[in-house]
């Protein structure tokens, strides 16, 4: 027993898909519009560029190789026991506190 109901249901789902299948297209082309893909809108399909006969040429600045940095000097007897005198003073002082 078909219902007028029924089928009227079914057009109905029908009609939207197609309407939703429609909107997909329609975004999809003003998506790839607004891209700057307009040979892809065109044409239907993905246009690919021919490659060039020979390669370009790639530009590459000359960069100036950096100099070692100089050895720091080696600290000698007098240098680390004076620092040894400022830690033991700064740790003291710290102590108080």
């Amino acid at each position: 027993m078909i219902q007028y109901g029924y089928i009227s249901g079914v057009a109905m789902v029908f009609e939207a898909i197609v309407f939703g299948v429609i909107v997909l297209a329609v975004g999809y082309w003003a998506t790839m519009f607004l891209m700057g893909r307009r040979d892809d809108v065109l044409h239907g399909k993905f246009v690919e560029e021919e490659p060039a006969a020979e390669p370009p040429a790639r530009f590459m600045p000359h960069v100036p190789r950096a100099r070692p940095a100089p050895a720091a000097p080696q600290p000698n007897k007098d240098s680390l026991q004076a620092l040894l005198t400022v830690i033991k003073r700064d740790l003291h002082d710290a102590a108080r506190s």
